[in-house]
């Protein structure tokens, strides 16, 4: 037992010193559960915004498929780029 106490604390395979996961900062790693997450609601939510404004402007003017269709286009516009802008600081990185 004095050998042990001589020696001073064991140090883990994931210490300071090694290259495993705790030593790996978060953004190393790649984009998290919460990064995936935040996508996907920003393209469901895009999408079903353009498809909302749509419904509400064709039941205000009486235009039954035009703005829906036109919202819904605008909405997948903007859940593409604003994919696009989000992905690539990934892969940036």
């Amino acid at each position: 037992m004095d050998d042990v106490s001589a020696q001073g604390p064991q140090s883990d395979a994931h210490g300071p010193d090694s290259q495993g996961p705790s030593s790996q900062g978060p953004d190393s790693q790649g984009p998290g559960i919460r990064d995936l997450l935040t996508l996907g609601g920003m393209l469901v939510g895009s999408i079903v915004t353009g498809l909302v404004i749509g419904l509400l402007l064709d039941s205000w003017w009486d235009t039954s498929p035009a703005f829906v269709l036109v919202g819904t286009a605008l909405g997948i516009v903007a859940a593409g780029t604003g994919f696009w802008l989000r992905v690539r600081t990934f892969l940036r990185g």
